[in-house]
């Protein structure tokens, strides 16, 4: 009876476990795949750092848009044509602009994308430390009370004599 149960149990473990697990799956259908094995092999490395253009943050190589299609359809070409990584990419980049790239280069233009977190942190740390400044200056020092403050406060708190 027990054994039963173990078995339960690590069957729906598993079960749970390929549920939760993220199945990779690829968009690339076999017409489009080179028969060279190792063009195929740079095509899908490749692919896997451009961006689909109608896709958020997702490379051509797990798209299913048409236009991602296209796209892997093109760098099949190039790499076909003899093309290097490097004048593939660039192919594509001078087509679709900078964007397609899931990992955009240290440019002028992007210089913003790359540095604009930074300055955010920075601004953020001296706001925090202006405010915490701020706030423990304001706060007033407690003082001694004097003699007259304490006969004051021994004749409101004593009490008096009803009769």
């Amino acid at each position: 009876m027990m054994m039963w149960f173990m078995r339960y149990i690590l069957v729906t473990m598993l079960l749970l476990l390929t549920c939760i697990t993220p199945q990779t799956s690829f968009a690339v259908e076999p017409d489009e795949m080179l028969s060279d094995p190792l063009q195929e092999a740079r095509a899908r490395e490749l692919s896997k750092g451009l961006r689909c253009v109608v896709c958020r943050n997702q490379s051509i190589d797990d798209s299913n848009a048409e236009i991602a299609r296209d796209l892997r359809i093109v760098l099949r070409e190039r790499i076909s044509a003899g093309d290097s990584d490097q004048e593939a990419i660039a192919y594509l980049v001078d087509r679709y602009g900078a964007y397609i790239l899931l990992k955009p280069p240290f440019q002028t233009v992007t210089f913003l994308l790359w540095v604009g977190p930074l300055l955010i942190l920075i601004a953020a740390v001296f706001g925090f430390q202006t405010l915490w400044r701020k706030s423990t200056v304001d706060q007033p020092e407690q003082s001694e009370l004097t003699e007259a403050d304490k006969a004051l406060l021994a004749s409101i708190i004593e009490p008096k004599d009803k009769t």
